[in-house]
């Protein structure tokens, strides 16, 4: 069977994308499943990340989020058993690439997939519902009442917990990019209390969040990148804030939760947080399969978003979904952030 795997470029060269034949283990570990796969999710892959943690192949599988079906199980393995649906997001070190007709994972990387959700909306969505569930509630500690100001909310990430968040009573307010993503956010329902457009390159956050908060502030920010230099305009950055604009419109024991991992703060910034008694956290996607410390929360999160979104509470933006013989320049245009995601349907 095929497998998408990446061959990570030399220096400053691009990754290639390479489909390669690969199979499984005749015997399944104890704790392992066989899972037919039905679709499996592409995401940019973080190259850097990986030699962090220590991993470095000659090829690195591609593809993480999968949907499929139970055909085998291992002795000890407790929870599934064959013909069970699926979903779930294998681990940094997996072996296995997400685009294989069949894979081996450990059972406590998976939970049931509901009938009513589809195999493509659950690997496309999964890792954007799990992000957003971890911002908001892990890191945030979301509560009702609280107020929070979503970046682009009209990204796949931003729209989840825009969702998310209203589902809980949360004020939301967010930023659109263009004309055409403020529309498309002031028709959201349930709706959003303001869309903050930033597409002119200025931007009335200040005004605006005071105006919407009392002049309190905000008790929750989640941001999709920031500038740190005043001055930087490039492509990527013309219309993140300013991360001392971000401080300022944080109300009074604030959470701002990044996704910028280099993120510097001045003494200036540093004693303005200070001030509010305010916090920082950095939002890492991989966090939880790098690190089996809590396992159970984990899964007690992919187990909510996936009943979430079979319930309509969580409703992604859908993907069309692509075959598998157009995976490698599919996941070329996602490394490039030509598109944000795709799925394959196997």
């Amino acid at each position: 069977m095929k497998g998408l795997y990446c061959r990570a470029g030399v220096s400053d060269a691009e990754p290639k994308f390479v489909i390669q034949e690969t199979s499984v283990a005749e015997v399944l570990g104890s704790h392992q499943v066989r899972v037919k796969v039905k679709a499996c999710g592409l995401s940019p892959l973080d190259l850097k990340l990986l030699s962090d943690v220590g991993i470095q192949r000659d090829l690195i599988p591609v593809g993480r989020e999968v949907a499929g079906v139970v055909v085998q199980v291992g002795p000890k393995v407790s929870s599934f058993q064959p013909d069970d649906e699926v979903v779930g997001i294998l681990p940094l070190d997996s072996p296995c690439s997400g685009l294989c007709d069949a894979i081996d994972i450990d059972e406590q990387y998976l939970v049931q997939k509901p009938e009513k959700l589809s195999s493509v909306c659950a690997a496309g969505a999964l890792r954007d519902g799990l992000h957003a569930y971890t911002a908001l509630h892990t890191h945030a500690r979301m509560a009702a009442g609280h107020t929070l100001l979503v970046m682009d909310g009209a990204s796949s990430f931003g729209l989840m917990c825009i969702q998310l968040a209203c589902y809980h009573g949360v004020k939301v307010l967010t930023t659109s990019h263009s004309p055409q993503t403020r529309s498309f956010l002031e028709q959201l329902r349930p709706s959003v209390a303001r869309v903050i457009p930033v597409d002119s390159g200025t931007s009335d956050l200040l005004s605006v969040v005071l105006e919407e908060t009392g002049g309190l502030g905000l008790d929750i920010i989640i941001d999709s990148g920031v500038r740190l230099q005043d001055g930087e305009e490039s492509e990527g950055t013309k219309f993140l804030p300013h991360k001392h604009d971000i401080i300022s419109v944080l109300a009074v024991g604030g959470h701002w939760v990044t996704s910028h991992q280099d993120l510097q703060l001045d003494p200036p910034d540093c004693r303005l947080l200070h001030l509010k008694s305010a916090s920082v956290s950095f939002l890492n996607p991989e966090v939880w399969t790098a690190s089996s410390a809590q396992q159970g929360r984990y899964l007690h999160i992919l187990k909510d978003t996936v009943e979430k979104m079979s319930a309509g509470v969580l409703r992604p933006q859908p993907e069309e979904a692509v075959p598998r013989y157009e995976a490698t320049v599919a996941m070329e245009a996602v490394q490039r952030h030509q598109r944000t995601k795709a799925v394959v349907q196997l």
